[in-house]
């Protein structure tokens, strides 16, 4: 049985247990639902928890679409034997989408909405068949062909790495620029160089 946080709504624990039964999947143990003064909603499933949290904005519509790309994390199976899960997949979209429209928004809904979320959506949602991913597809790679072109300028010319602690970040200590993940790795152990580059709109 779901343990729901005070905050959470009627709504929102009749839609979770209303999913998890339709998909004849076990519930997560907890919902937590908190709120903030902002128009969109986010949310985090943690399956080792078997727990969903909210943070629910003003936008209504939002946070039905927040909890249900949430509820889609948790019902969609993990992959065996891949070391890493791609987050945002094709299957994890053909879920999604499918309790989008299931659950109570239209397509349009839907596919603007999670694409205002996350851009790289609508390609999938165009695979996948969804009624106006084609178009919405479209007029975003219009937009993008529209914006103002930019051009890089060195801002610090080509240097070698030293590395130092900037509170949590591990930083090149000439230009301070953040190195993280396997570039972190690399560098502890060889060494490199590199250019620090900025982008500026063409005048």
């Amino acid at each position: 049985m779901t343990e729901f946080s005070r905050a959470t709504p009627a709504w929102a624990r009749d839609l979770l247990r209303d999913v998890c039964a339709e998909a004849d999947a076990p519930a997560p143990a907890r919902l937590r639902w908190s709120t903030r003064e902002r128009d969109a909603s986010t949310g985090t499933t943690r399956r080792h928890e078997q727990s969903i949290s909210v943070v629910a904005g003003r936008d209504s519509i939002d946070q039905r679409l927040t909890l249900l790309h949430e509820l889609a994390h948790w019902l969609t199976p993990m992959r065996r034997g891949r070391r890493r899960q791609l987050h945002h997949d094709r299957r994890f979209y053909a879920t999604a989408f499918g309790l989008y429209l299931r659950w109570g928004l239209s397509p349009d809904e839907a596919v603007q909405r999670e694409a205002a979320h996350y851009p790289s959506s609508l390609r999938h949602a165009v695979a996948l068949g969804v009624p106006g991913a084609a178009a919405a597809h479209a007029d975003r790679r219009a937009a993008l062909r529209a914006r103002p072109r930019a051009h890089l300028r060195v801002l610090v010319p080509e240097h070698r790495i030293r590395l130092a602690r900037d509170g949590r970040w591990t930083v090149c200590a000439v230009c301070r620029q953040r190195i993280v993940g396997r570039n972190l790795v690399r560098l502890r152990r060889r060494g490199g160089r590199h250019t620090l580059l900025i982008r500026e709109l063409a005048s």
